[in-house]
């Protein structure tokens, strides 16, 4: 829908009559979530029913993390929040398609920053096997569990994304500004790694997973690299769970996340049980 609801238009305007009469530009990026420009404001309307296993869609925890990210230049300015929606200041830029080096040090800034009424995310290999099970729970087929080493839990949660993918990274006059703070957590700073590199979501939001260079520049960028090393021993279980996110997405109607699922699969050689038969995953790529 490109056109905004006539509710959606009044709740807007009674809060900010600045932009009475103003139009509505739909924009482009997210999968879920239908978003507007309105003058300099960004307005988004939240599908209640938007929510998947691995990514929660929660207006009121993006608007906690706009009221703390937005001052210091993490994420856009938070204007206004009403119910199923809220709004926010226009960041004019380019959605990131390149250089991955800048996003290794926009992430570990977010990672060292202060935040608080965050929902805790759990984290270790226990955890990511206990999610990826739980999103299979859900699944008609199954994904056979890849071998990884028992790891421990982070011992000191940091403020994560949650959802770093490409489409949720903008590039203004000031650098890197994160958005679509639904999901947000403290938790493994690991995890934003995993899903930034993720192959399915490069995909999804750019067109083409990242080349071995540019995954490389990545890591060589990220200073923390205690939590490279952590990120490269849970790869596995985070490629295994993205793939059984990717598999409950298709199964329920997205055929995009078919070829992303391949993707993943083919970093963890993992085959995909059907009750018919097994589909092996492709040759691996970088």
């Amino acid at each position: 829908m490109t056109t905004p609801p006539t509710w959606l238009v009044r709740a807007v305007t009674e809060s900010l009559p600045d932009l009475a009469g103003g139009s509505w530009l739909p924009l482009a990026g997210g999968r879920i979530n239908r978003v507007w420009k309105v003058g300099d404001q960004v307005v988004k309307c939240y599908d209640p029913g938007g929510h998947s296993p691995l990514f929660p869609n929660d207006p009121l925890a993006e608007a906690q993390a706009l009221r703390q990210f937005g001052p210091i230049g993490l994420s856009p300015d938070l204007s206004q929040t009403g119910q199923g929606w809220l709004a926010y200041r226009h960041v004019p830029g380019q959605t990131w398609a390149a250089g991955t080096g800048a996003v290794a040090r926009f992430l570990h800034r977010l990672h060292g920053s202060a935040a608080t009424g965050l929902r805790p995310l759990a984290s270790g290999s226990a955890a990511l096997t206990s999610a990826a099970e739980a999103i299979l729970a859900g699944c008609r087929a199954r994904l056979a569990r890849p071998d990884a080493p028992g790891i421990a839990p982070w011992p000191d949660p940091r403020p994560i994304h949650g959802d770093a993918v490409p489409g949720n990274l903008v590039l203004g006059p000031a650098g890197l500004v994160a958005i679509d703070w639904q999901c947000p957590a403290l938790g493994d700073p690991a995890e934003d790694i995993a899903t930034f590199l993720s192959p399915a979501m490069q995909l999804l939001y750019r067109g083409a997973p990242l080349s071995t260079d540019e995954v490389a520049e990545f890591f060589a960028a990220y200073p923390d690299q205690a939590v490279v090393t952590r990120y490269q021993a849970l790869r596995p279980l985070f490629h295994w769970r993205m793939a059984a996110h990717c598999l409950w997405r298709a199964e329920r109607g997205d055929p995009a996340y078919r070829a992303a699922l391949q993707l993943e699969l083919a970093q963890i050689s993992v085959p995909i049980q059907t009750p018919s038969a097994t589909i092996a995953p492709p040759a691996s790529i970088q």
